[in-house]
C-alpha cells in the first residue's frame, strides 16, 4: 500500500511544479523593460495618430487621440526615469512595432476601427503584464516607480479598449 501512495505523491508533486519551474521564466531586465516600453510607447503614439485620421467611429477616434496624449506624456516620463537610471530609450521603433505601424498606415482590411481596437486590447493586455512585473521586479527605483505610476493609466486604456471592442460586436 505504501508504494502506490508514494507514486501518487510523486505524480502530484510533479504535477504541481511542472509549470512553474524557475528557469521557465525569463529573468526581469530593467534595460529590456525600458527598451520595450519606449518602443511600445512610441508605437501607441504613432498608431493613435493614424487611427485618429482613419477611424470612422467617433469613439475610436477619441480613444486614438487619448493614446497620443497619454503615451506622449508617459514617453517623456520614461525618458527622464531611464536617463536618470542610466538606461537609453530607443530612438526608433523595434522591428515588431514598426511592422504593426506599417500594417495600419497601409491598411488594406475592410474594418479599420475593429482591427485597431483589437490590436489595442492585445497590446494593452501585454502592457499590463509588463508594467505589473516591472513595478514589482525592477531593480532601479526610478524604473520601478515609472512602471508603478504608469500602470493605472495602462489599465484604464485596456478597459477603454475592451469597451470599444464589446460595442463593435
Amino acid at each position: 500500500m505504501l508504494r502506490p501512495l508514494s507514486f501518487l505523491a510523486l505524480v502530484l508533486a510533479l504535477g504541481f511544479t511542472g509549470g512553474s519551474r524557475a528557469d521557465d521564466k525569463k529573468p526581469f531586465s530593467d534595460a529590456e523593460f525600458v527598451k520595450e516600453a519606449g518602443s511600445g510607447g512610441m508605437l501607441e503614439v504613432e498608431l493613435g495618430k493614424v487611427a485618429a485620421m482613419k477611424a470612422k467611429n467617433a469613439d475610436v477616434k477619441a480613444f486614438a487621440e487619448r493614446m497620443v496624449k497619454d503615451h506622449t506624456a508617459a514617453n517623456a516620463k520614461l525618458k527622464t526615469a531611464a536617463k536618470t537610471a542610466g538606461f537609453s530609450v530607443p530612438e526608433k521603433l523595434m522591428d515588431e512595432h514598426q511592422k504593426s505601424l506599417d500594417k495600419f498606415k497601409n491598411y488594406k482590411g475592410t474594418d479599420f476601427d475593429k482591427d485597431y481596437v483589437d490590436a489595442m486590447v492585445k497590446d494593452h493586455e501585454e502592457d499590463v503584464q509588463a508594467f505589473t512585473r516591472a513595478s514589482k521586479e525592477a531593480k532601479d527605483a526610478r524604473v520601478k516607480a515609472f512602471a508603478a505610476d504608469t500602470l493605472p493609466v495602462v489599465q484604464q486604456h485596456l478597459e477603454a479598449a475592451k469597451k470599444l471592442h464589446n460595442r463593435s460586436k
